[in-house]
């Protein structure tokens, strides 16, 4: 007696064009923006894995003698997974590329506010 296993598609943000590896990371989920995959900077150092413990980066190298500026520029920022999305401006952002959701119970054909005002 075997038991057939259901295939059931799951509709959530942390498997459905974002993945958040912080408690409070926005879904991009409806916006468009597609979720990129990590990368290996110029330098050697995965970006956007969300480890930040790449063997070359400097941040496991670091010493008196290492100038803050070489972690600086774009190819240390992951387009899709940075913390960056958190701030406000950003999370405004993603919200407003998102399609709006049809209003439940609307009915064009009636003004339920006449003469209320």
């Amino acid at each position: 007696m075997s038991k057939e296993k259901k295939e059931v598609k799951i509709t959530s943000p942390i498997l459905d064009e974002t993945l958040p590896h912080q408690i409070s990371a926005p879904s991009f989920k409806g916006t468009g923006i597609k979720m990129k995959p990590p990368f290996v900077n110029e330098h050697g150092v995965v970006i956007g894995d969300s480890h930040y413990d790449s063997p070359n980066s400097p941040l496991n190298n670091w010493s008196d003698e290492t100038d803050p500026e070489i972690m600086s520029g774009d190819e240390w920022v992951h387009p899709t997974n940075d913390i960056g999305w958190n701030t406000t401006e950003n999370r405004a952002l993603l919200e407003s590329k998102k399609k709006p959701q049809g209003v439940p119970f609307m009915h064009p054909d009636k003004d339920v506010s006449f003469g209320n005002d």
